[in-house]
């Protein structure tokens, strides 16, 4: 794998001749191996054309049927055994039976649904009407006082009756408010809420409701009163207006409730011992149903002979994979009891294959990264392996902090051990989590080694070594520090001059832990990681270019060349000369400033004033301008010029003598490609590297940037939250101290580690995306797709 990951594999197409009878069997071997890419030899057929189309439909519907059986396993929570060892392919017969099956299966469960459903209607009219009866006595009480007086008034005027029912409480004062309208005073309205518990648990619902009574006089106002009770869909139920009556009624639907619990109950039962028993067995088939349609579809691609009894198809596979794929035939021409073997032959074909990257589950998060920007063409150079060292260096540049590092790498290692609880989540977070979990172990433990170089752990210094600074030798008997210094002075200045002071050599491994508490520590770490920024931003870019070299070893004198030239004339200088400064000893007040020499390089800019880093500097810069503008006029005329004339050549071998040979090249050369065309392809071509020189190096500087923020806001959450409370009483500390650290154990995790962390890691993307692939990287293959059931 260590070689093949920095190309992609070599792919050859092969056209492959089987038996109709062993159809089933040799594809489903070839989608275990899953090293096949079928093409399509059908291309003008449409999908309702194709010879097994209605084998497909019969699998998308039974893949329907089973996520019904799916959704109703996981609505009664009974648990789905998944077997991990592998489904064997089925005939066309067995996947009848199966069919057979699911859909009596479907039926039984449609029918269970539909009765119980019934049931449970029947089951919570019921109980509104127990409730109804529970509350409406009361109301029969008050209203037969008013219909007494009513009746000595106006006796036999009109008949006279009840409406009692059940309505949602939110639609209630509405219901209310059209009665008053339309019929004033005319009746009397009585209600009450419901509140039997077991009429909410069984409705499921978060609506109350209430049940009312309605007194009224008329045949007619009852028929209108029972149409607006229809219109905001209230339950109408019988309610007697006696009381032995809705006694005698109260006991009979407590009978009928009970019975219809205990029927409720074992269809339920039933259900459930249904569903258990295809629990067992649904992952099978819906990995066998999955596998069917996946061959079918694959034979669709396929050509089938007149007699049919071969099969014709064409495949992509990698050469190394070669007699691996005609094993798995023969292996499945003999379970179908085949006496005829499949037979391969390699074809040659102009057509461009397809890019197949190797990548196990260390890699393949790092070649989802790069693949994510644009599938590498055919053969081209990989930019993963590399990606897998520099992607988390460059995130690490910025999110620099050891004990941030620390966190993130505890976070991957808890979830490459949790990997498999975990992949049965179904969320796409959850997914992502565990397909990253190495790159993220990587960013960390790179994280953890950026942040000892910074020597920075939650914006706090560490003293793993002794210090090159030594604050005693300044207290010395006539040194410039005394008591009296600390107590007048503010800030003190170390001077490196005074013997002891300073060792003379730096600090063995990172920054100076002196530095944490330096008043001009901002200043120091700002020069340090631009110009950190600037050494990583050019040598990445450089790299790239070194790739191109690889990648394009036709185009090396007119493309590869001068633009190295370019870049390290330019920009390679400015890497010697941030080198050339940290190496040779010059004092702050009298050392050049880079920018400014790089600035009156560029613009020739010389005064006789100019303090230089060494001799004969002015010459040498003025010739590297030279060098680099003289670069460009080579990448846009001499590859153009070069192209013309050949051109021109091949047009008059044309003239001279009527060859085959010179005919075919020159019809491979476009005729639409005319000259004006070559010029503008080659001077967009030239802007393009000339301006993404200076604009992708000062893009790197995102590296300084972000790092320096990130280190800015862990210390004003230490300052703001941690370093006031350390100081406190420590009986009353403690507890605040308790509730600030968890404060600022959350604004860590949710500021620093994920919201930063998500931005570096998207600006270190871009960095490679853009920065570092467009030096060699065209992106602009097709992946590989072969026909596989592992993830089935």
């Amino acid at each position: 794998l260590g070689q093949k990951m920095f190309r992609s594999e070599e792919m050859c197409l092969v056209q492959l001749f089987f038996q109709t009878e062993s159809a089933h069997t040799c594809i489903n071997e070839l989608g275990l191996l899953g090293l096949v890419q079928f093409r399509d030899l059908n291309p003008g057929a449409a999908a309702f054309q194709r010879r097994f189309v209605k084998e497909v439909r019969k699998c998308e519907e039974m893949e329907r049927i089973l996520r019904f059986l799916e959704a109703e396993i996981t609505r009664c929570n009974i648990p789905v055994s998944v077997t991990v060892d592998s489904v064997g392919v089925s005939c066309p017969r067995e996947l009848l039976e199966l069919e057979c099956k699911i859909k009596k299966l479907e039926e039984e469960l449609k029918e269970i649904n539909g009765n119980h459903d019934v049931l449970k209607r029947n089951f919570i009219e019921l109980l509104e009407i127990r409730s109804l009866l529970k509350v409406s006595t009361d109301f029969f009480e008050e209203i037969h006082v008013v219909y007494c007086g009513y009746s000595e008034e106006q006796p036999n005027k009109n008949s006279r009756g009840f409406i009692a029912g059940v309505i949602k409480q939110d639609r209630f004062p509405a219901f209310e408010k059209v009665l008053w309208r339309l019929f004033h005073e005319n009746f009397i309205l009585r209600h009450a809420e419901i509140q039997d518990t077991e009429q909410q648990t069984e409705v499921r619902e978060n609506h109350c409701k209430d049940a009312f009574v309605i007194f009224v006089q008329g045949d007619q106002v009852q028929g209108k009163i029972k149409k607006i009770c229809n219109g905001f869909r209230a339950n109408l139920y019988p309610c007697p207006n006696n009381f032995h009556a809705r006694e005698e009624m109260r006991l009979n639907v407590h009978t009928r409730i009970e019975d219809l619990r205990m029927v409720l109950r074992r269809t339920e039962e039933f259900k459930v011992t249904v569903l258990t028993k295809a629990a067992g067995t649904i992952h099978q088939w819906v990995t066998k149903v999955k596998k069917m349609k996946a061959i079918y579809y694959t034979l669709n691609l396929c050509n089938i002979d007149i007699t049919q009894k071969l099969i014709v198809a064409e495949i992509w596979c990698p050469v190394s994979d070669l007699n691996s794929v005609q094993n798995a035939l023969i292996k499945g021409s003999e379970q179908s009891g085949s006496t005829v073997s499949p037979v391969l032959n390699r074809i040659q074909t102009q057509q461009i294959p397809p890019t197949f990257n190797r990548t196990n589950e260390f890699t393949k998060g790092f070649q989802t990264i790069v693949d994510a920007y644009g599938v590498s063409n055919y053969r081209e150079i990989n930019p993963a392996p590399y990606t897998i060292i520099t992607f988390p260096f460059l995130f690490a540049v910025m999110f620099g902090d050891c004990g941030h590092g620390i966190i993130l790498t505890l976070l991957a290692i808890w979830v490459i051990k949790q990997q498999e609880q975990l992949s049965r989540w179904k969320s796409e977070f959850v997914d992502v989590l565990v397909g990253g979990r190495f790159i993220i172990l990587l960013m960390g433990l790179f994280s953890i080694y950026t942040g000892l170089i910074y020597n920075d752990c939650f914006s706090k210094s560490f003293s793993i070594c002794r210090s090159s600074w030594r604050v005693r030798h300044m207290f010395q008997p006539g040194g410039p520090w005394s008591n009296k210094t600390l107590h007048d002075f503010g800030h003190l200045h170390l001077d490196p001059e005074i013997p002891g002071v300073y060792s003379g050599s730096p600090y063995i491994f990172g920054i100076d832990p002196v530095w944490n508490i330096a008043s001009n520590k901002l200043s120091f770490l700002n020069s340090y990681k631009m110009k950190m920024s600037v050494i990583l931003g050019v040598s990445h870019m450089l790299f790239g270019m070194a790739l191109s070299l690889v990648n394009y070893l036709y185009n090396v004198l007119l493309r590869f060349v001068p633009e190295l030239v370019f870049m390290l004339s330019l920009f390679g200088y400015l890497l010697f000369l941030i080198l050339f400064k940290w190496t040779v000893r010059l004092r702050s007040e009298t050392a050049p400033s880079i920018l400014l020499i790089f600035i009156n390089m560029m613009l020739f800019s010389y005064q006789t004033d100019d303090k230089f880093l060494y001799s004969g500097q002015k010459a040498l810069q003025m010739f590297l301008v030279l060098q680099a503008l003289l670069m460009v006029p080579v990448m846009l005329l001499i590859k153009p010029l070069l192209i013309y004339r050949h051109r021109v050549q091949l047009q008059q071998q044309v003239r001279c003598s009527v060859s085959i040979t010179c005919c075919e090249k020159l019809r491979k050369i476009s005729v639409a490609m005319f000259m004006g065309d070559i010029f503008a392809y080659q001077a967009i071509h030239t802007i393009e590297h000339c301006l993404g020189c200076i604009s992708n190096t000062a893009s790197y500087l995102r590296l300084w940037a972000l790092s320096l923020a990130h280190a800015e806001l862990s210390e004003v959450l230490w300052r703001m939250l941690l370093r006031g409370t350390l100081g406190c009483h420590p009986g009353l500390g403690s507890l605040l101290l308790a509730l600030v650290f968890s404060c600022f154990a959350l604004l860590t995790f949710a500021v620093l580690i994920v919201m930063e962390g998500l931005s570096a890691f998207l600006h270190a993307l871009r960095l490679h995306w853009i920065e570092f692939q467009n030096k060699f990287y065209q992106g602009a293959g097709f992946k590989f797709t072969p026909l596989s059931f592992t993830s089935l």
